[in-house]
């Protein structure tokens, strides 16, 4: 006899809820479902309570049919053919909420559909179910509004670091608003998108309004007059269809992208990392999915390039972060055209000659400036200050050296190991001598290091006195500590007495020069 095999349904749509983390995504899933709704507008609002976060996606679009709804709730039962949305997974992020309601207007019909408790219910392993009814609207009146209150956010999601920057890199990146399409198929239509967050949220301005379509910054082949030229340097580089052979069959990379300096590269939506965000981009849907600077030679930034390589034979994970069909042929074969396409865009004599030349030329006149200044500071420093002062630990020991001139006794430095904790070997009267080396003596409890490591801390000076009277007061590493200035010893007793001396270089110095210097104790 055959049997079907059965499938738990709420174990089903608990898991690919719960495989959605990032509560975003319900932005990149309702603007693709806009889109594909016909939709020239959606607003995006998104309002913080105490109970959970409440989204509300509003669109004008065509709306959707009773048997569309069916399947925006259902799993695995999508009505769309080869766009997002497809497998029927990405709206079950809503299931993570108190309640969905869907009010959509198709053909004359308004859908009015009601979801309570759906993420508590499938945590007590039952079925949530809708209720949907049906009236009469306007003819014309179309659009379907979603509103998904007390969502469940993912671990480490608070509404509260949203922020309209945050959203506009998401959309930018990661959802059809940053779509290339555009380039390549003159049907693409504008839509325009707007975020609205509650001011409790982000108030740094009303709304944030852009569209479906990534666009580069203005182009500008020659240098600029300024300082660093090439900061705003941009070349377009403009679509291309490649089709290539693979052992599955025969597939299409449709590249477009942009190489700019810094200056044009921040007028992208970035957020966060700046710098990691560049490089060349695999795309599937024209919407990015993770980069491949492998395909660029060893010897160029992928900082400079700016590549969008999209694929609709690539297999995406669930939630859209990774490619899954990495070990077939179509993959290997894409980055073997990838790297060859990026390789003559290199060897573009103006990226070669006139941009990189142009960076480098500011570079080095930077780099002289720089050095230049720090050489006229330092000379500066030495006439104000009329003594030598050290700024790190080897001009301590080179301070050292200096006193031996005309101090009692000599001090001479027999090894020093900059990376080592205990980094000197002094010579002090014959005897070696293990040692910490500070500017000042403060940083060693700053720093935390045990007082039994060495028999001497080198310092050039001992630093803000009350700081140390505060390890007197309360004690250092569970033990009593006195830290005795007028004989340069500190004492710890825990379980054992130790005494560590201490070394201060101003000190000699100042008796070289005949300088008393004022009591510090």
């Amino acid at each position: 006899m055959k049997q079907h095999p059965e499938v738990n349904e709420v174990q089903e749509f608990l898991e690919i809820a719960s495989d959605f983390e990032d509560p975003l995504e319900i932005i990149r899933e309702s603007l693709s479902n806009a889109y594909d709704a016909g939709a020239t507008e959606v607003v995006i609002t998104i309002r913080d309570s105490a109970a959970g976060s409440d989204i509300i996606i509003e669109d004008d679009g065509h709306g959707m049919s009773r048997d569309d709804l069916k399947s925006f709730f259902d799993l695995g039962n999508s009505r769309k053919t080869d766009s997002i949305g497809h497998k029927g997974h990405g709206t079950k992020i809503f299931y993570k909420s108190d309640r969905i309601v869907v009010d959509t207007a198709h053909n004359g019909s308004n859908f009015h559909a009601v979801m309570d408790r759906p993420w508590e219910k499938l945590n007590e392993k039952t079925l949530p179910e809708y209720e949907v009814s049906e009236t009469d609207t306007r003819p014309g009146n179309t659009g379907t509004r979603i509103q998904i209150s007390g969502f469940r956010s993912g671990e480490g999601f608070d509404p509260q670091s949203l922020t309209y920057d945050k959203i506009h890199h998401y959309l930018k990146w990661k959802t059809i608003a940053g779509s290339t399409a555009h380039f390549f198929d003159d049907s693409q239509r504008e839509m325009e998108v707007v975020v609205d967050l509650d001011d409790e949220i982000d108030d740094t301005r009303d709304q944030l309004t852009t569209t479906n379509q990534l666009t580069f910054p203005r182009e500008q082949l020659q240098p600029s007059t300024g300082e660093f030229p090439a900061t705003r340097m941009c070349k377009h580089y403009p679509p291309r269809k490649i089709e290539f052979e693979h052992d599955e069959g025969s597939s299409t990379v449709e590249i477009v992208g942009m190489i700019g300096g810094k200056d044009a590269r921040n007028e992208l939506p970035t957020y966060g990392r700046h710098s990691v965000q560049f490089g060349v981009w695999l795309a599937k849907d024209h919407i990015k999915v993770e980069q491949i600077n492998e395909v660029l030679t060893h010897d160029n930034e992928f900082i400079h390039f700016f590549f969008i390589a999209n694929c609709q034979n690539l297999e995406l994970a669930a939630n859209r972060g990774k490619v899954r069909n990495k070990a077939s042929s179509l993959y290997k074969t894409l980055k073997q055209e990838l790297k060859h396409y990026m390789t003559k865009i290199a060897e573009d004599p103006w990226f070669k000659e006139d941009y990189l030349e142009t960076r480098k030329r500011a570079q080095l006149r930077r780099r002289a400036q720089s050095q230049t200044t720090s050489l006229e500071e330092r000379l500066e420093s030495i006439d104000t200050n009329g003594q030598f002062k050290p700024t790190n630990r080897s001009e301590v020991l080179l301070a050292l050296e200096r006193s031996n001139n005309e101090a009692d006794n000599s001090i001479t430095v027999k090894e020093y190991k900059a990376d080592h904790e205990v980094p000197a070997i002094l010579l002090d009267d014959d005897t070696l001598r293990t040692s910490h080396v500070y500017v000042e003596l403060t940083e060693h409890f700053e720093d935390d290091y045990p007082l039994g490591s060495a028999d001497t801390i080198l310092c050039w000076s001992y630093g803000d006195i009350d700081i140390l009277r505060e390890y007197e007061r309360n004690g250092y590493h569970g033990g009593d500590v006195e830290i005795d200035l007028q004989d340069n010893q500190i004492i710890y007793h825990h379980e054992d007495r130790h005494t560590v001396d201490i070394i201060t270089v101003s000190d000699r110095l100042a008796a070289l020069e005949h300088q008393p210097l004022t009591s510090l104790d």
